[in-house]
């Protein structure tokens, strides 16, 4: 069985961001793209930024029996569409979904 995989912050993202209203504004220094993302997507650019964790470690479901998983399918969908914009990657050993 393969072990989910741990996501990061691609090495040197500096996550250069302005937020107004909900919505963020994020300079992607290492290809020089303007990304407009919500609050909650520039969160998870933020807890990456502290250490590399997996989908159901940033959901705070890690261990639960009753942990959601149209909840976690959703973050893995998000980490997919973040991993499109190189703005994160799977850790060494991962493999992204």
């Amino acid at each position: 069985m393969r072990s989910p995989p741990i996501w990061r912050l691609v090495p040197g993202q500096r996550l250069v961001h302005r937020c107004h209203d909900g919505e963020c504004v994020l300079f992607n220094d290492l290809t020089g793209d303007t990304h407009l993302l919500d609050e909650s997507a520039l969160a998870l650019l933020e807890a990456l930024r502290q250490a590399p964790q997996s989908a159901a470690d940033l959901a705070g479901l890690d261990g639960l029996p009753d942990s959601d998983p149209t909840l976690l399918a959703e973050l893995d969908d998000l980490l997919a569409d973040l991993a499109a914009l190189s703005l994160v990657d799977a850790a060494a050993g991962g493999q992204p979904c």
